[in-house]
């Protein structure tokens, strides 16, 4: 299989996969599948971060950096930061498996596919771009939600550690993002 085929059709097979999440949300006027909002805008994200053509291998990460995530519902798991970090760890052990059967379907390398698998698990090269592209994601699909559902201090503090992981580049790129006025002010706040 040509390389642009086995991309062509690994994009196809995330965005399916993806397709299914019962969680949807509005996000730039359409309604839209949750995990596939998250994998697309992700990869766009990359686009812009990338000071070269992105790798198509740190696409594909970002693309199935949720794989499926509903799957393995927060719910399902304590309550509390350990909880959160013990679902969080396990989600990205789930996703790398996941994505790694999906490309080897495609015809990809097992190099190619554990290089996948490490940046979604946000190892090695590629990973903090995985990483950026995800927060930003978080930012701009999410943070409304969720600063409806925490208390301001509580909200702060999690917007502060998500700029914790972002590189330079991404905490300039939220900029570009289109938020509401409520939104900028608690970004102002918690990134001053």
């Amino acid at each position: 299989m040509r390389s642009l085929n086995r991309f062509a059709a690994a994009v196809v097979a995330i965005d399916t996969a993806n397709a299914g999440d019962p969680t949807v949300v509005t996000v730039r006027g359409a309604v839209r599948p949750l995990a596939q909002v998250h994998g697309e805008l992700a990869a766009e994200w990359v686009g812009v971060l990338a000071p070269e053509p992105a790798d198509p291998l740190v696409l594909l990460a970002a693309r199935a950096h949720h794989l499926r995530r509903w799957e393995m519902p927060r719910s399902s798991y304590d309550t509390g930061k350990a909880g959160y970090l013990k679902w969080k760890r396990d989600q990205r052990a789930r996703h790398a498996r996941d994505v790694g059967e999906l490309l080897a379907g495609c015809g990809y390398s097992a190099e190619d596919v554990e290089q996948v698998q490490a940046m979604v698990l946000r190892r090695g090269p590629g990973g903090q771009l995985v990483e950026d592209a995800a927060c930003l994601v978080f930012i701009e699909t999410q943070l409304a939600a969720v600063a409806t559902q925490l208390d301001r201090d509580h909200l702060i503090d999690v917007i502060r550690k998500t700029a914790k992981k972002m590189s330079p580049e991404a905490l300039a790129a939220v900029a570009q993002i289109p938020l509401g006025a409520t939104e900028q002010l608690l970004l102002a706040e918690a990134l001053s």
